[in-house]
């Protein structure tokens, strides 16, 4: 079977069953007050621990096939605690919805304060739900934080007959009035959310009619102090959807102004042509000057199937976009391939290096660093068994110096690399043992034939160990693990 074949069945649906809707949350003890989980975007229980959320949108609950489930695993001193759980479906109770085959439950996660009461909260989307007698619109809900972790959930959003909506996801302040707010590619949701009404209200946003939004992410490019939308998009008419060229693929910025979000800007290179977009994006300061810097995961490279590839591409690149005033600024730029000197293996097609990314700071230097899958490595001879990768921010930005990859061949990592596994497809970096690293998550959805699974590692002063590192499947959870998909989704 071929990488291209095999790739396209990752997150197909399967079967699990979940035994009981919700794992009940252990209490915290020692909590600390409050006001520190508002500095902790996933600090669900106020525990002043970050804590992962995960989803397993392909599970079967309650005997319906591919209806989804979201897991919750809290952080603690020691990193994440698996005896302090929590599984949520649409079953559970006070949840919004009721689990349906195909509603894919937990295909889109986000999180932050919604409410201001000091808790994480957890923004689920559901592409598949139906609403009333319309099929598949798909919705979004709230499960709300509190100091036992996530209860209850409010509805938010739904698509209607002429409009699917779509669940992507990216919170910030996008109108700098002090509440968070919820971006989608077709609407922003203004904060503060209420427990009974949900958003303050709803402005229409169109990305750009004639393309498809492939990643969105939230971060404040130009330091003004209000949150900046960046997006990914590609030409739907593009016959061959891994055509790398950069004129079906761009990336466009919107910045956040007391009006809210303004008109979408492409960002195009200093010669006026169209900048290259790919298919994920984070945000966050690498080079430690006071600006969020654009970050770019392109894995398109043609699969060698396209002729007059650019070589940059060959295996998959990630590309930075720097920060300032007048935000994105492309007449700086770097970019990473697996053949720059320091980051591990060689570019090779369908390699998929810029899988999912992830910013954050894993060494507790100040620079974000970067985390991203080459989802599609071959290991020797096990094709697609996949890595995860880690790139260090600097004062000059990013860079391969130190960069770190891990498999489940690196010594000391649970498991073992079989074909398709397509390990670091999906990544996380959250700091759940509060020291000021964010620590290192891969999620592994095509795990034993789609069954998923997490791995963890945990961060030092030089960035993600396998020391103590670990891994858990939808059994860990409580949860059988039949073709759940498990680790298809971390919430951003």
């Amino acid at each position: 079977m071929s990488k291209r074949t095999s790739l396209r069945r990752i997150g197909l649906a399967a079967a699990i069953a979940v035994a009981g809707a919700v794992i009940a949350p252990v209490t915290a003890t020692a909590a600390e007050a409050r006001p520190t989980a508002v500095k902790l975007r996933s600090d669900f229980d106020g525990d002043g621990y970050q804590d992962l959320a995960v989803a397993a949108p392909s599970a079967k609950v309650d005997g319906k096939a591919r209806a989804g489930y979201v897991a919750v695993v809290y952080g603690s001193a020691e990193g994440l605690d698996l005896a302090h759980r929590q599984v949520v479906t649409q079953n559970s109770p006070g949840v919004p919805g009721v689990a349906e085959a195909d509603d894919s439950y937990g295909d889109s996660l986000a999180t932050g304060d919604l409410d201001g009461d000091g808790y994480a909260d957890l923004v689920v989307g559901s592409s598949g739900e139906d609403v009333g007698e319309i099929r598949d619109p798909g919705t979004l809900a709230v499960l709300w934080g509190g100091s036992e972790g996530l209860s209850g959930g409010t509805g938010i959003a739904s698509g209607e007959q002429t409009d699917d909506l779509d669940v992507r996801t990216a919170v910030g302040d996008f109108d700098g009035d002090g509440h968070l707010d919820l971006a989608t590619p077709d609407r922003v949701l203004a904060g503060p959310f209420s427990r009974t009404t949900g958003a303050a209200g709803t402005t229409a946003l169109q990305l750009d009619a004639s393309y498809v939004t492939d990643d969105i992410a939230a971060g404040d490019v130009d330091h003004d102090g209000v949150t900046d939308l960046v997006a990914l998009l590609h030409d739907p008419s593009d016959s061959d959807t891994h055509d790398p060229d950069a004129f079906n693929r761009r990336a466009v910025h919107l910045r956040g102004t007391p009006d809210g979000l303004s008109a979408p800007a492409t960002l195009k290179n200093p010669d006026g042509t169209v900048m290259r977009g790919g298919e994920s994006v984070g945000v966050g300061d690498v080079d430690k000057d006071g600006y969020g810097d654009v970050v770019i995961g392109r894995t398109k490279d043609g699969w060698g199937e396209v002729p007059d590839v650019d070589p940059q591409l060959i295996g998959g690149q990630i590309g930075v976009v720097y920060g300032s005033a007048a935000g994105p600024d492309t007449s700086r730029t770097t970019t990473i391939t697996q053949d720059t000197p320091g980051v591990p293996g060689a570019a090779e097609y369908s390699d998929l290096f810029g899988s999912d990314i992830a910013v954050a700071d894993v060494d507790g230097d100040g620079y974000a660093d970067v985390a991203a899958g080459s989802a599609g490595e071959d290991l020797g001879n096990v094709i697609a068994a996949g890595q995860v990768n880690v790139l260090r921010g600097s004062a000059a930005g990013l860079t391969g110096s130190g960069a770190k990859s891990f498999s489940q061949n690196t010594a000391n990592v649970p498991g073992t690399a079989e074909q398709n596994d397509y390990f670091g497809a999906h990544t996380a970096l959250v700091d759940t043992d509060r020291d000021g690293r964010a620590d290192l998550y891969a999620g592994v959805a095509s795990e034993n034939q789609g069954d998923g699974a997490v791995w963890a590692f945990r961060s030092n002063a030089t960035g993600p160990t396998t020391t103590g590192s670990l891994s858990f499947g939808a059994g860990t959870l409580g949860a059988e693990p039949a073709d759940a998909n498990l680790g298809g989704e971390f919430a951003r």
